[in-house]
């Protein structure tokens, strides 16, 4: 009797040991790579560049000196702040810059899309003009637009809406690029199941999926901003995000060839390129005129990732955040020449008012 007791316990300890380990979760699955191969990791870029997509909310405020000595161990030469605000959130910030680090910063204004009717578009260009006026150098359009903003009675403002007209006029007029980021990655729409490459993100994140009637679809929501492209040739737009397309670069580099006042920025994409390599080096090499440097989210601990994919040749390293990229990425070992257009040289001939003495010549 003792025997069978003693037998049993240790059939049961053996199959919770099996268990455990059939039981481990995607989200929990995260094994170490076993690989060894040559690690060179960059923690500071190696020509300065501009980050033409930061958001240091209430700048006025904000310890300006101590922000510059963070950009400093990254080699962050200039920060563009997309969330200036309009009024005098734009003058408290352009007071604070020039009284403390008026090399090292440039703001753009923001639209307060609120009521919109008929008349909507004449204020806000007029607004903008007066934001330029104290100092703005841009416009950066959230993705509200497209998704939540409403007109005066409830209905969806699509992308494209003419009343808007004024505005991407007004900045073509007054020669400040818009920075706009339109929808969110297309697989937000796909179906969550295990045929979608977000699935993670989307489980960690349930409120980021979509459906086509959430607001409306990915793609009409894209081909909203691509109208507003086309209609206004004389004013540049960055497109957030590479466009959303830096999964499809033969895609990409097709709307870039349609819409030459159409660049793009890498901010929270560098994993897309960072798992093609060798097509994207050669997408980067031939629209180096047209691709700027940007991150999002300013977090010093993150930059390195994007050092390491855009100028090392080093293999099979890991993203930063797992539920946006579960995948591996290797290095692109851009040229020098590459590297300076996308660092700093796109992103000082297209946003006006930049100090270039910082950046080499």
């Amino acid at each position: 009797m003792k025997k069978l007791y003693f037998f049993i316990l240790l059939c049961l300890f053996f199959t919770d040991q099996v268990t455990q380990g059939q039981t481990v979760t995607f989200e929990e699955y995260d094994p170490p790579s076993s690989l060894v191969v040559p690690e060179n990791p960059i923690f500071k870029s190696k020509f300065p560049f501009i980050d033409v997509h930061s958001h240091q909310w209430r700048m006025g405020e904000r310890d300006l000196n101590k922000l510059a000595s963070e950009m400093d161990e990254l080699n962050m030469g200039l920060m563009v702040n997309l969330s200036g605000g309009s009024g005098k959130a734009v003058v408290d910030a352009i007071k604070n810059i020039k009284g403390n680090q008026p090399k090292r910063f440039i703001v753009f204004a923001n639209t307060n899309f609120n009521n919109i009717d008929d008349d909507w578009g004449a204020r806000a260009a007029a607004q903008l003009e007066r934001d330029y006026n104290q100092g703005a150098r841009g416009l950066k359009i959230f993705k509200s637009l497209g998704f939540s903003v409403k007109d005066k009675d409830g209905n969806r403002v699509a992308v494209d809406d003419p009343r808007l007209d004024p505005l991407w006029a007004k900045c073509g007029e007054l020669g400040i690029p818009v920075l706009i980021h339109t929808g969110d990655p297309k697989q937000f729409w796909e179906p969550f199941d295990a045929n979608n490459e977000r699935w993670l993100e989307l489980k960690t994140h349930p409120r980021r999926k979509r459906e086509d009637d959430d607001p409306a679809p990915f793609k009409q929501l894209i081909q909203e901003q691509h109208n507003v492209f086309k209609k206004h040739k004389n004013t540049i737009f960055i497109a957030a995000h590479m466009g959303w397309y830096a999964n499809d670069l033969n895609h990409l580099g097709e709307l870039l060839d349609a819409m030459p006042n159409m660049v793009v920025e890498i901010g929270a994409v560098i994993a897309e390129l960072g798992r093609q390599p060798r097509f994207a080096k050669a997408f980067l090499e031939k629209y180096q005129d047209r691709v700027l440097f940007g991150k999002d989210a300013y977090n010093p601990d993150e930059y390195p990732t994007y050092f390491r994919v855009l100028e090392s040749e080093d293999e099979y390293f890991p993203y930063y955040k797992r539920y946006h990229a579960f995948w591996r990425m290797y290095g692109l070992g851009l040229s020098d020449n590459v590297l300076k257009k996308i660092y700093y040289k796109n992103a000082l001939r297209i946003i006006p008012g930049i100090d270039s003495s910082i950046f080499p010549q």
